[in-house]
C-alpha cells in the first residue's frame, strides 16, 4: 500500500465545526498531512474561511459573507470564522489546500494569493477548484501549485491543461478507477480525490493508486495507512 497523502476536508468536521481554527488543529492532531479549507472574501476584501455563500448553515445568520466587513463577520460569529492569515499562522508549517468556491475573477484570486504571500506560506499552500477559479489563480500567481477539480470522466482539454498547468487532477472519488488513475499518471499528473469517508472506499482508492485522499474522517484514513505501513 502506497503512502497516500491524507488531506483533512475543512479540518475535522465530525468533531469540530468545519473551517475553524479548532477544526484545523484537530485535523493536524489526528495526523493529517494537509488540511483543505474554503476561502471567500469579505466585503472589504479580507480572505476568510467559509464554504457557503452565507453564514446560515454554520452560524445561523442569513447574511452573505460578501456583504459583511471583516469586523462585522467577527462580531456575528464571535471570531469563529478565521481569516486566512489566522488559519495559516495556526497551521504552522503544515500544508494547506485552499478551495476557492465562487472565485472566477483574477482580482479575487489575486487578493487570496497576496494573503498567502504576505504570510510567507507560498511553499506550503496549494489551490483547488474548478477551471474558472484555477485560471484566475494561474493568472495571479504563475508559480502556484494547483489541483484542478474535475467532475466528469471526459478528460480536461489539452488547451485547458496548458493554461492552468496543474500539478494535480482532483476528482470526485466515485469516478476514479484503475484505468482513470493510470491515465492521469501517464499524462504526468498526480491524482487526488474527494471525499470518501468509509474504510472500504479509502482502501479501494489506495489500491487503484491515488496519490492523495481528501476526507472528512482523516483519523480513519491515517489509521488505515499506519496499519498498512506497520504490517
Amino acid at each position: 500500500m502506497q503512502n497516500v497523502t491524507a488531506v483533512a476536508h475543512r479540518g475535522d468536521p465530525y468533531r469540530v465545526r468545519e473551517n475553524t481554527i479548532d477544526s484545523l488543529r484537530s485535523a493536524l492532531a489526528q495526523g493529517a498531512d494537509a488540511v483543505e479549507v474554503d476561502v471567500r472574501l469579505t466585503k472589504d476584501g479580507v480572505p476568510a474561511l467559509l464554504h457557503d455563500r452565507t453564514l446560515k448553515r454554520l452560524w445561523e445568520h442569513e447574511r452573505p459573507l460578501a456583504a459583511l466587513s471583516a469586523d462585522e463577520l467577527r462580531g456575528l460569529t464571535g471570531g469563529g470564522v478565521p481569516t486566512l492569515a489566522e488559519a495559516l499562522a495556526a497551521a504552522g508549517g503544515s500544508r494547506i489546500m485552499l478551495d476557492l468556491p465562487g472565485t472566477h475573477e483574477v482580482r479575487t484570486a489575486r487578493r487570496i494569493v497576496d494573503a498567502v504571500r504576505e504570510a510567507g506560506a507560498q511553499d506550503r499552500v496549494y489551490y483547488c477548484a474548478d477551471a474558472h477559479a484555477m485560471l484566475a489563480v494561474r493568472a495571479a500567481d504563475p508559480s502556484a501549485e494547483i489541483a484542478l477539480t474535475w467532475t466528469t470522466l471526459a478528460p480536461p482539454r489539452p488547451a485547458l491543461l496548458a493554461a492552468v498547468r496543474p500539478r494535480w487532477l482532483n476528482y470526485r472519488f466515485s469516478l476514479v478507477d484503475r484505468g482513470l488513475a493510470a491515465r492521469v499518471h501517464r499524462d504526468g499528473y498526480l491524482l487526488s480525490v474527494w471525499t470518501p469517508d468509509t474504510r472500504r472506499s479509502m482502501l479501494r482508492l489506495i489500491d487503484v493508486g491515488v496519490d492523495a485522499i481528501t476526507t472528512n474522517r482523516v483519523d480513519v484514513l491515517c489509521a488505515l495507512r499506519d496499519y498498512a505501513i506497520e504490517s
